[in-house]
């Protein structure tokens, strides 16, 4: 039997650090999230096997696959605010031509979106009055490859999105529901770069992929302490065995000082300033250096207050699933599950 009785919803997010599973009583609600697990992806294919496994223990020696809205972070993701000339917006290959000058991409590798920068919403230029847009898309060969690396997983991806722009709608309609005014700075880190946006009132304000992530931070550590090789230090680094808090303003001051500028520019052009930030896919091991840009940045972490906020949205946390652990990184995840019932308010 190639696939489980369709019962149990799952949904699966996969990033550079680590790899999340929740199974839920559907895949549309209302629903139940029942548990959630996760493992790094350092585990390898066994590691997200065990996982599988408890969360369907039926699937053992069945050969079937578990049926998942999955959501990914490709590397080359594209995910960018644009500003179109109302002037040129209904001409024939302008969206086209703006595109692939601003984002330096070849069109016909990609597979893109174009999204109201406000609401989330389709961007149809031959009818609309906005000209702020979101840009968001993959390259068609990592789509392909991605999906078979689901497989290869024991993961049948029933619908594929890109964990970024669920996030950010989750994030814009928690911002609404929790009647937060304040702009807010959101981090998505990988290892060679750090994708920053700014959401607000007005949907995605701005949004900047910057060239420093976690890996920009290793021959710093090699070099604070005296380490023979870089590879001893990314061993140290990703390692939960050393309190990094004491060397974290050393290792941010580069990615600080990008972050300082977008922030500056956003505050000059708009008169409102940054009120809180959220790091969205960094393991708990890497609490410090969220604290770090907290603090160096001078503004509040936004801590979500997810059961009352999922509960207006027709969905609820069992019990098995204690409150302290649906910290942020687990809102790619959560995401998904909104996005997938069309319960994000507009």
């Amino acid at each position: 039997m190639l696939f489980q009785k369709k019962s149990k919803g799952f949904f699966v997010e996969v990033n550079s650090h680590s790899v999340l599973v929740a199974r839920t009583t559907g895949m549309s609600g209302p629903l139940e999230i029942e548990e959630l697990k996760s493992c790094p992806v350092s585990g390898g294919d066994e590691a997200l096997a065990n996982l599988l496994g408890e969360l369907q223990p039926k699937r053992s020696g069945s050969g079937g696959y578990v049926r998942a809205h999955c959501g990914v972070y490709s590397p080359k993701r594209l995910v960018r605010r644009l500003s179109l000339d109302p002037k040129r917006m209904k001409d024939a290959g302008y969206l086209d031509e703006v595109v692939t000058s601003q984002f330096r991409i070849e069109m016909d590798k990609y597979t893109l979106a174009a999204l109201n920068a406000k609401d989330g919403t389709e961007f149809d230029i031959s009818q609309s009055t906005q000209k702020d847009i979101v840009v968001a898309g993959m390259m068609a060969e990592e789509i392909t490859t991605t999906q078979k690396k689901l497989l290869d997983r024991g993961i049948y991806p029933e619908r594929l999105e890109i964990g970024t722009v669920s996030t950010l709608g989750a994030l814009i309609d928690y911002l609404s529901f929790s009647k937060s005014a304040a702009p807010t700075l959101v981090l998505e880190m990988d290892n060679d770069a750090t994708q920053s946006f700014i959401i607000g009132a007005n949907g995605v304000e701005t949004s900047r992929p910057i060239a420093q992530g976690l890996d920009a931070m290793i021959p710093i550590v090699q070099k604070e302490l005296g380490l023979k090789d870089e590879e001893s230090a990314r061993k140290l680094f990703n390692s939960n065995t050393f309190d990094f808090t004491g060397m974290a303003s050393v290792l941010i001051k580069k990615l600080l000082k990008e972050l300082q500028s977008s922030i500056g520019f956003f505050e000059v052009q708009t008169g409102q300033s940054i009120g809180q930030v959220i790091c969205t896919l960094l393991p708990a091991k890497f609490d410090w250096l969220v604290s770090a840009l907290s603090t160096q940045l001078g503004v509040n972490l936004l801590q979500i207050d997810y059961v009352p906020w999922l509960q207006s949205r027709g969905i609820t946390v069992s019990n098995a699933v204690a409150p302290a652990e649906l910290d942020a990184r687990y809102l790619g995840l959560i995401s998904l599950m909104l996005s997938h019932n069309h319960a994000v308010a507009s």
